[in-house]
């Protein structure tokens, strides 16, 4: 065993030592910095999917007779871009490569030869894959106050596409890298030919697979929503519904579960006839994970997700309606379980971005009833268990008994909702961060209003004032915390300041701080005041919002050191007649600024201003 271990760190004092040398061997061996460090970039990745990956970097080039740039592509053999837009995907989704500089102009790109790939269906289409590159020309611009040519020019080139395997294809990219270009060692830029470093046009070898197997793959996608986390919560409505409909009659539950699966299946038709419309009237697509995009959808699928960790913790309960509990129940039991379908779909989507996204992203790339149809094979695959367990009742009885285990399982799935609720906090623009957290802890007090502070032997009429009261706090919260921006703020910066003073142009500071709760109250309860924010637009008003969150910021010091001033909430007004400031302390200032901007006269704002000049010179 000893000499075992003697051995193992002699090998690695080896692998060490060599290591070492070939690192230096390359440091002594690398090219001049003043002909190559400035040209070439790094290699940037434009894709992954598992093992299949394309990497790009761009250095000057020589084509011919002719200077540019080279785009050089790097990636495995089973990762293609399309080369024309017929038959991209969907258009705009080719490979498109644009440059931009203030110091040179540029030309068309240059392709190489593409390859064809012949996707699952059949269908021949052009790509470029492996190892490719292609030529961007340019020349440099000469200078507009001499015919001195740039030398050391900045260059943004700008790629965008769409990347496929054999298997599946990635979300549509665009993405952006930088490189300085010195046009006075053009003569040593190394030569090219597309020829050589580009494809030949020989058919790419891909792993085929039939659309049976992707529409398999797709049902089972379906299968799997079922048991994401975000569809727990109404797992145990389900299951009381199956339940109270085996006591009634087999073909009773037979058509409620039926009447379940429709509502998940109309869920899916949305989703296919959305994906129709864009594509057949908008040259478009739609891509899954783009309602996560929306902030309003996103929060609202938070709060959503918060109320229903509420449920898991037992705060408030989902009784089932009497039209399915009881024998007469009518047509409206059925729409209640078409709605609870449609729920349990919707719930579904925060959790199942992943399986999703690559089922989606392929539907894009098929034809349009291929697609349509994998959408709704997928709605399939999640409704089957349920059309299967009301089928055949007898199997409801080997369901696990409630008990003490159930109740902690509930509670451990209402954390792991929480989870899933601050994870699409995430996703929230930082604006409005803060306002979903505050909105939320209110918002589950207000069901806990509605749930607890009421009971099955409480008065109708203190029942619906309790309601009234959380319905209206809700609202009030919700218009308090969502409010929008009324004011065109600006960052605290002294340059600015200064400038506006110098031409006599009013200027408003608000002080404040992200750990100060009387500052919150300022902005909510003054500045969101319809008319003060209108008199500031009127009088033309600077309006500054300065941060002092942190001790070392710029309006941190300015208040400390400039404006003596030892605390926040402070505002502050610079009237142009007047050399020192009105300030306001604390929080109850409203009315006293509303009075020291209607004092001030009309101002011409910026763009009026610039108007008003250029007829004045005409």
């Amino acid at each position: 065993m000893l000499m075992q271990k003697k051995i193992a760190a002699k090998l690695w004092i080896v692998c060490v030592f060599v290591f070492t040398c070939c690192a230096l061997g390359a440091q002594t061996n690398a090219p001049n910095s003043t002909t190559t460090t400035d040209f070439v970039t790094l290699p940037l990745e434009l894709v992954r999917h598992e093992k299949e990956f394309s990497n790009v970097h761009v250095e000057p080039a020589r084509m011919g007779s002719k200077l540019g740039l080279a785009v050089i592509f790097e990636g495995t053999d089973d990762l293609h871009y399309y080369a024309k837009p017929k038959t991209a995907p969907a258009p705009g989704f080719e490979l498109k490569i644009q440059a931009k500089s203030e110091d040179f102009e540029f030309g068309e790109a240059v392709f190489p030869k593409w390859s064809i790939f012949k996707e699952p269906l059949g269908k021949k289409v052009e790509v470029y894959v492996g190892k490719f590159t292609i030529f961007v020309p340019t020349k440099a611009v000469r200078a507009p106050a001499n015919t001195t040519i740039i030398d050391v020019g900045e260059v943004e080139v700008r790629i965008s596409g769409i990347a496929c395997t054999s298997i599946v294809c990635l979300p549509p990219f665009e993405k952006a890298l930088k490189v300085s270009i010195d046009w006075s060692q053009r003569n040593s830029w190394k030569k090219i030919s597309l020829v050589s470093i580009g494809q030949t046009g020989k058919p790419i070898t891909v792993i085929g697979y039939s659309a049976w197997f992707a529409l398999g793959l797709a049902f089972v996608a379906g299968l799997a929503l079922n048991i994401m986390p975000c569809v727990w919560p109404i797992l145990p409505l389900i299951v009381m519904r199956l339940v109270k409909q085996a006591e009634q009659s087999k073909s009773k539950s037979i058509a409620m579960g039926f009447a379940f699966c429709l509502g998940i299946l109309l869920f899916f038709a949305c989703i296919a006839g959305a994906n129709i419309v864009l594509q057949s009237f908008y040259n478009t697509t739609l891509s899954w994970g783009d309602h996560l995009r929306n902030p309003t959808i996103v929060t609202a699928l938070a709060l959503l997700m918060v109320v229903m960790a509420l449920f898991m913790f037992g705060i408030f309960t989902v009784t089932v309606p009497s039209s399915i509990s009881s024998k007469s129940g009518s047509g409206e039991g059925y729409l209640g379980s078409v709605g609870m379908g449609f729920l349990a779909a919707i719930l579904s989507t925060p959790c199942s971005f992943g399986i999703l996204t690559v089922a989606f992203v392929w539907v894009q790339v098929q034809p349009l009833a291929l697609g349509t149809f994998a959408i709704m094979v997928i709605g399939l695959g999640m409704a089957l268990p349920y059309a299967i367990l009301t089928s055949m009742p007898g199997l409801l009885k080997r369901l696990p008994r409630a008990g003490r285990w159930m109740e902690l399982f509930k509670q451990t799935l209402g954390f792991i909702l929480l989870i899933i609720a601050v994870k699409l906090i995430k996703a929230v623009p930082d604006d409005n961060k803060i306002n979903v957290l505050y909105f939320a802890v209110v918002l589950s007090f207000c069901v806990w209003m509605w749930a607890g502070w009421v009971g099955y032997g409480t008065k109708p009429s203190r029942k619906l004032l309790v309601r009234i009261i959380a319905v209206a706090l809700v609202i009030f919260a919700f218009r308090f915390f969502f409010a929008p921006q009324l004011i065109n703020w600006q960052e605290y910066n002294a340059d600015l300041i200064r400038s506006a003073k110098a031409e006599q142009r009013p200027v408003l500071i608000e002080f404040t701080a992200g750990w100060c709760t009387n500052c919150e109250f300022v902005d909510r309860m003054i500045y969101q005041r319809r008319d003060i924010a209108k008199l500031i637009e009127q009088k033309g008003v600077l309006a500054i919002k300065a941060d002092t969150t942190e001790k070392n910021l710029p309006a941190t010091l300015a208040l400390k050191n400039i404006y003596n001033e030892p605390a926040v909430p402070v505002s502050m007004l610079f009237m142009p007649d007047k050399k020192e400031p009105i300030k306001w302390r604390g929080i109850l200032f409203a009315n006293e600024l509303k009075r020291s901007l209607e004092s001030l006269r009309a101002q011409r704002s910026r763009r009026d201003g610039l108007r008003h000049n250029l007829k004045r010179d005409q």
